[in-house]
């Protein structure tokens, strides 16, 4: 990469984004919980508009199948990190003391 192009991300401050969380208070367990609780939202909101697909309420199926696609997504990608997750704990369990 053409270091002018790394010094427009920096320039942009796109590198060196916060991000939303205090620094100082960050719980592992509670972020984990959070984007559970999102994904949660997410798949019963895409549940409760394939319902009003079905009983012809719903007024744009582009809409319907959006929400289900991101709402599968979302499953998919937490399955993933679920499985990051078991594998460096079972990582972990085999280092010999």
């Amino acid at each position: 990469m053409p270091i002018d192009k790394v010094n427009f991300l920096i320039d942009n401050n796109i590198v060196n984004k916060q991000s939303n969380y205090n620094t100082n208070n960050i719980d592992f367990s509670n972020i984990i919980k959070e984007k559970l609780d999102k994904l949660n939202e997410k798949q019963l909101d895409a549940e409760n508009k394939t319902i009003e697909l079905i009983k012809g309420d719903a007024k744009d199926i582009h809409e319907v199948m959006l929400t289900v696609e991101e709402a599968r997504l979302s499953l998919e990608l937490a399955v993933q990190i679920r499985n990051k997750l078991v594998e460096a704990y079972q990582e972990i369990n085999r280092i010999q003391v």
